[in-house]
C-alpha cells in the first residue's frame, strides 16, 4: 500500500494545463515588451541595463497583441472554471479564511487561493488600465497603477511557485506538466445529504463511506427508529431531489458543454476577442478637415479667435510619457482643421505650465562661459530646453504606425554609433519611403514663422562627429532638403566638454538691450520667461566672439543659446506657423499646401495618418499616444 502511494505522481486536467502555461507565455511577452516600452519613459534608466535580452523592434504591436492574449484567456479561464465545475478549487469563503489559522496543509491551501485572487485582481486591473491606455483616455495615474500591477504579477507568480512548493514540494510543482482528463467533481454539499448519511443501511451511505473527499458518518451505532423512520423518508426525498438536480444540469449543460469544457471556452474566448477587437476598429479617432472658402481661412498668428475656429469641431487626444509638465508627463492636445482645396490649416493648442525659451543658454563665470544643461552631452537636455511641439504625418496603415518608424535600444543598428542617449532610433527600413515629420520650437523656428520639416527615413550614414561622440546619431530622422534660420550659440564638441566651459560664437553688441530682450531672468528651468521675452540673438544685433568683447562682460552675464539669422528655403521652409502662449496654454497655427509635390513629404489625404506630441523644455522625452488618427479630407 505504502509503494503504491509513494509512486502516484500528482496530476492536473488538461485544461488547466494548457491555459496556466498559455497565460505564463503571455504574461512573458507582456513583461519584456512593457519595460522595453518604458524605458522610453524618463525615470526608467535602470532598465538599459537588460538591453541585450529585450526586444527592439515591433515592442509596440508585440505589447498590444499579447494584450487581447491575456483577455482572450481570462475569458477562457472563467468560461472553463464555470462549465468545468471547478469553482470550489478557487472559492475564497469561510472554511478557507478559517484554515489561515488552521493546519500546516490547509494554511498554505488558503494561502494559496488568497495569492490566487491578488493575481486575478492585477490581471484585470492590467486590461483596465491597458485599454485606457490603448484608446488614450489615461493619465498620470493610469500609468503608474498600469506598471505597478506588473510588478505584482510578478510578485504572484513567484509567490505561487514558492506556496506551491510548500503544498507538495517537487511532486506538487511538476503536476503542471503532467495533464490528466477533467475528473468528474464531487457533488456539492446538500443539507439533506447529512441526513442520509445517518441511514447506515442507505446506498448513499455507502456511497459516501467510499468517496475520497465526502463527510465521514456521523456514528457508527444503529439509529433508533425514530431516526430512521425519519431518515427513510428524507433519503427517498434526496434520491428523488439529486435525480432533479441531475436532469436540469443535463437540460442546461446539454452534451457538447458537458463533455468538452476546455473546447467550448476557448471557442467563446476567441467570439468575445473577436468581437472586441471589431469594435475596436470601429473606434479610430478621426480628424474631419472640413472644406472652407479662401476668403474664410484662418490668418495665421497665433490667435484662435478666428470665426473658423469657433464653428470647426475639435478633437482631443491624450498624450503622456513625456518628460515635465509639472512631473505628470501628460497633457491633452486639441486639433481642429479645415482647408481650401490648396492648402490645409491646423489649430493645434495644449496645456503647459510655463512658457520655457531657455535653449541652452551660457553663462559667464569666473571660469569661463558654462553652457547651462541637464543631459544635452548624452542628447537628453530635460531642463534647459525650449518648447516644442511635433506632427507626424504617414501613409503606413497600422494602429501602431511608430513601430514601422521607432526602433527600441541603445544600438538597434549594427555597424553604426551607439545612442548617446541608450534610447532607440527613428528610421524606416524600406528604401525611398518617408514619414513626414514638423517639428515647432518655441525660440529657435517661432520667430522665423515656421516648423522644421524634417523626415523619417532610411538610416543615413554617421557624420564624423556623430562617430566621434560629440554629436548623438539619430538614425533615419533628418531635416528636409533646404535651409534654416537658426543655429547653436557654440560649437559641437565631445560630450565631456560640455561640462567644462564653451566659447560663444556671438556676443550681444548692446549689453544692455540684450538682457532687456531677455526679460526677467530666472534660470529656474522650471519656471517660465514673461511675456514679451525672446531667448536668440539676431545677427544684426551680435558680433563674432572676441577677447575683447568678452573681457567687457561682467561675470553672471546670461546670453542667449541660439543665434536667428538667415531665412528658410526649400523644402524645409514648406510648413509655416505661429504660436502664443497664454494662461499655461499653448496655441499653434499652422498652414501647409495638401501636396507639396516633396518626395520627403507626405499628401494630406483621406489615406493619411497623424500623430502628434508635446514637449515641455525637453530634448526627446515627449508626449506620446498609441492609435494614429485618420484624416478625413472633406
Amino acid at each position: 500500500m505504502g509503494s503504491r502511494r509513494g509512486s502516484s505522481k500528482r496530476r492536473t486536467d488538461y485544461g488547466t494545463v494548457l491555459l496556466h502555461w498559455s497565460l505564463v507565455m503571455a504574461l512573458a511577452v507582456a513583461t519584456v515588451t512593457g519595460l522595453r516600452i518604458a524605458a522610453e519613459s524618463p525615470g526608467r534608466k535602470w532598465i538599459d541595463a537588460f538591453d541585450l535580452v529585450l526586444p527592439r523592434h515591433l515592442v509596440w504591436t508585440a505589447h498590444m497583441q499579447v494584450a487581447v492574449a491575456l483577455v482572450a484567456v481570462a475569458l477562457a479561464y472563467t468560461i472553463y472554471v464555470a462549465l468545468a465545475g471547478l469553482s470550489r478549487r478557487i472559492r475564497f469563503d469561510r472554511v478557507r479564511l478559517a484554515g489561515l489559522v488552521g493546519c500546516r496543509q490547509a494554511r498554505w491551501g488558503s494561502i494559496n487561493v488568497a495569492l490566487n485572487w491578488v493575481l486575478y485582481l492585477a490581471l484585470l486591473c492590467e486590461i483596465i488600465t491597458g485599454t485606457l491606455l490603448y484608446f488614450d483616455y489615461g493619465s498620470s495615474l493610469t500609468i503608474t497603477l498600469h506598471w505597478s500591477g506588473m510588478w505584482l504579477i510578478l510578485g504572484c507568480a513567484v509567490g505561487h511557485v514558492l506556496v506551491h512548493w510548500q503544498l507538495g514540494a517537487t511532486s506538487q510543482l511538476l503536476r503542471i506538466f503532467r495533464p490528466m482528463r477533467l475528473q468528474p467533481q464531487p457533488p456539492v454539499f446538500d443539507p439533506i445529504d447529512l441526513l442520509e448519511l445517518l441511514d447506515q443501511d442507505s446506498p448513499g451511505a455507502k456511497k459516501y463511506q467510499r468517496a475520497p473527499h465526502a463527510f465521514a458518518p456521523v456514528s457508527d451505532q444503529v439509529p433508533s427508529a425514530r431516526v430512521r423512520a425519519g431518515t427513510n423518508y428524507f433519503s427517498t426525498q434526496s434520491r428523488r431531489a439529486e435525480s432533479d438536480r441531475k436532469d436540469r444540469s443535463s437540460q442546461r449543460n446539454g452534451p457538447v458543454l458537458q463533455s468538452s469544457p476546455f473546447v467550448v471556452a476557448l471557442a467563446l474566448a476567441i467570439v468575445g476577442t473577436s468581437l472586441l477587437v471589431t469594435a475596436e476598429h470601429q473606434t479610430a479617432q478621426t480628424l474631419r478637415i472640413r472644406h472652407v472658402n479662401a476668403s474664410d481661412v484662418p490668418i495665421i498668428d497665433g490667435d484662435t479667435s478666428d470665426r473658423v475656429w469657433r464653428m470647426t469641431k475639435p478633437v482631443y487626444i491624450w498624450t503622456g510619457h513625456g518628460g515635465n509638465f509639472d512631473g505628470a508627463g501628460e497633457t491633452t492636445i486639441e486639433i481642429r482643421a479645415v482647408h481650401d482645396g490648396q492648402r490645409a490649416y491646423f489649430l493645434f493648442a495644449w496645456d503647459d505650465p510655463t512658457r520655457s525659451l531657455k535653449q541652452l543658454p551660457l553663462l559667464k563665470t569666473p571660469d569661463g562661459w558654462k553652457l547651462l544643461h541637464q543631459g544635452y552631452e548624452a542628447g537628453e537636455e530635460h531642463a534647459y530646453n525650449e518648447d516644442k511641439f511635433a506632427v507626424l504625418l504617414t501613409k503606413l496603415d497600422a494602429t501602431l504606425a511608430g513601430d514601422r518608424t521607432f526602433h527600441a535600444s541603445a544600438e538597434p543598428l549594427d555597424g553604426k554609433p551607439r545612442t548617446l542617449s541608450g534610447h532607440g532610433l527613428h528610421y524606416t527600413e524600406q528604401p525611398a519611403l518617408f514619414v513626414d515629420v514638423w517639428e515647432w520650437k518655441a525660440t529657435s523656428t517661432s520667430s522665423a514663422g515656421f516648423m522644421d520639416d524634417d523626415h523619417f527615413g532610411p538610416p543615413v550614414e554617421a557624420t564624423s562627429e556623430q562617430r566621434e561622440g560629440k554629436l548623438p546619431y539619430r538614425g533615419g530622422f533628418a531635416t528636409d532638403p533646404g535651409t534654416a534660420s537658426y543655429i547653436d550659440n557654440f560649437e559641437p564638441d565631445e560630450p565631456k566638454a560640455y561640462g567644462k566651459v564653451v566659447t560663444p560664437r556671438r556676443l550681444p553688441k548692446d549689453l544692455s538691450a540684450m538682457t532687456a530682450a531677455l526679460g526677467k531672468i530666472d534660470l529656474d528651468p522650471n519656471r517660465g520667461e514673461s511675456d514679451g521675452a525672446r531667448w536668440f540673438l539676431t545677427e544684426e544685433e551680435s558680433t563674432p566672439y572676441s577677447r575683447e568683447l568678452n573681457a567687457k562682460i561682467p561675470i553672471g552675464t546670461v546670453v542667449p543659446g541660439v543665434i536667428v539669422s538667415g531665412t528658410y528655403a526649400g523644402d524645409r521652409a514648406d510648413v509655416r506657423s505661429a504660436a502664443r502662449w497664454a494662461a499655461g496654454r499653448w496655441a499653434l497655427e499652422v498652414v501647409r499646401k495638401l501636396d507639396t509635390g516633396s518626395p520627403y513629404d507626405v499628401t494630406i489625404s483621406n489615406d493619411t495618418f497623424m500623430r502628434v506630441a508635446a514637449f515641455d523644455h525637453t530634448q526627446i522625452n515627449h508626449t506620446r499616444h498609441v492609435r494614429p488618427i485618420r484624416l478625413e479630407v472633406e
